[in-house]
């Protein structure tokens, strides 16, 4: 609700947010979880009235944290996060007095997190997304996005296009992402050390000459490689390997090699 997460006076616009969508949850009959504080009967009560309208059972998952936990772990929390004691011990006092009442607030359970079984349902979650990822489930998968997803997460697979048919990068796969007029470019080397090791590289501009007619690839890892490729950030970047310029290393090698060669024309016309 507010660019800065630390800021209170945009508390009760999220309350109404999350209220809003809490209902339009439940009147879909959609589990539905809220991480809140709530140790006051009358926040409760919002949720339980609600649980109530829709017909859905209500439950109070307390978590037990002891009070010099709770402070402690204020030390080290941003300053725009961060609780003043006084109000932590307040809260603290407040849950463990509710806890008595909670029922009679129209709660059909209580629970405590640490009697949770989390694991399994954490598992089987993560179970189900591998299965749909490689296609086991009845479905296709994600097929040559595999590779795209491991080095750089899913959230870039939307913007992934394999570019079939391009010559760009000799006979290894070319993709681009693209929103609007940005994009990037990658190849996909499938013999980096020349042991049949696999790997990304994004397209950049030569750094030896403005004018090259060759292409420029380093190495790319991570979205922080793409970011900074995006950015300019990687124009200088010492892994670079020119087509036509070759690579830092061998820039330099030139550059000694015709120092070297006039030094050796200076000095025999001495």
């Amino acid at each position: 609700m507010a660019d800065d997460c630390g800021d209170q006076s945009a508390t009760a616009d999220a309350v109404d947010t999350m209220l809003l969508i809490v209902n339009r949850r439940l009147a879909r009959g959609l589990n539905t979880v809220v991480d809140a504080t709530s140790v006051l009967a009358k926040d409760r009560a919002l949720l339980v009235d609600v649980a109530q309208k829709h017909n859905m059972p209500v439950i109070a998952v307390l978590v037990s944290t002891p009070l010099p936990v709770c402070i402690k772990r204020q030390q080290t929390r941003p300053a725009n996060r961060r609780v003043p004691e006084d109000t932590i011990t307040a809260q603290h006092r407040a849950m463990v007095h509710s806890y008595s009442n909670l029922r009679s607030e129209g709660f059909n359970d209580v629970v405590f997190s640490d009697s949770l079984y989390r694991l399994e349902p954490f598992l089987e979650q993560i179970s189900n997304l591998r299965i749909r990822e490689l296609g086991q489930g009845g479905d296709d998968g994600l097929g040559d996005l595999m590779l795209p997803r491991r080095f750089f997460g899913p959230e870039l697979l939307s913007l992934w296009r394999w570019k079939d048919g391009s010559a760009l990068a000799g006979d290894d796969r070319v993709a681009e992402i693209r929103i609007g007029q940005q994009y990037l470019t990658l190849d996909l080397r499938t013999d980096v050390d020349g042991e049949g090791s696999i790997g990304f590289e994004v397209l950049l501009p030569c750094p030896f000459d403005d004018e090259c007619d060759g292409e420029a690839w380093a190495p790319a890892y991570t979205v922080t490689d793409l970011w900074g490729a995006l950015t300019g950030d990687r124009d200088q970047d010492p892994d670079i390997v020119c087509t036509v310029h070759g690579s830092f290393d061998d820039v330099d090698q030139e550059a000694d090699d015709h120092a070297g060669q006039a030094l050796h024309e200076t000095s025999g016309s001495v």
